[in-house]
C-alpha cells in the first residue's frame, strides 16, 4: 500500500453511548493513555480491535486444519521427506556445540 493511502484520513461520523464517550474523554484528558486527542484514542482502539479480529479469522483457520485429513497426510508425508536431513543437521548442531564446549 503507498504511503500517501495509509496517511490519507476520511472524516466519518458516529454515535457513541454517552458513558463510553464520557469515559474515553476522560482517559484522555487525565492522561491515562498515549493517545494525544479523542481521536487519536478511538483511532488506536479501532486498529487493535480490528488486530483482534484479524487474528480470531487465522486462529480459525488454523483451527479447521486441526480436523482436516488432507492436510494432516500431507504434513506427515512433508515430514517423512525431510526426516533424514533433519537428523543430519540435528546431529551436526550438537557436534559444533560439544566441540564448543570442548574449546573452553
Amino acid at each position: 500500500m503507498r504511503a500517501s493511502n495509509r496517511n490519507h484520513k476520511v472524516q466519518t461520523t458516529l454515535r457513541l453511548p454517552k458513558p463510553l464517550y464520557e469515559q474515553a474523554r476522560a482517559y484522555v484528558k487525565k492522561g491515562y493513555t498515549t493517545a494525544d486527542t479523542l481521536n487519536d484514542f478511538f483511532t488506536a482502539a479501532i486498529q487493535s480491535y480490528t488486530r483482534m479480529v484479524r487474528r480470531k479469522r487465522i486462529d480459525a483457520a488454523f483451527s479447521a486444519m486441526a480436523s482436516d485429513a488432507d492436510y494432516h497426510r500431507e504434513a506427515e508425508a512433508i515430514a517423512d521427506e525431510f526426516a533424514e536431513s533433519d537428523w543430519e543437521s540435528l546431529g551436526a548442531g550438537l557436534q559444533r556445540e560439544d566441540e564448543s564446549h570442548v574449546a573452553r
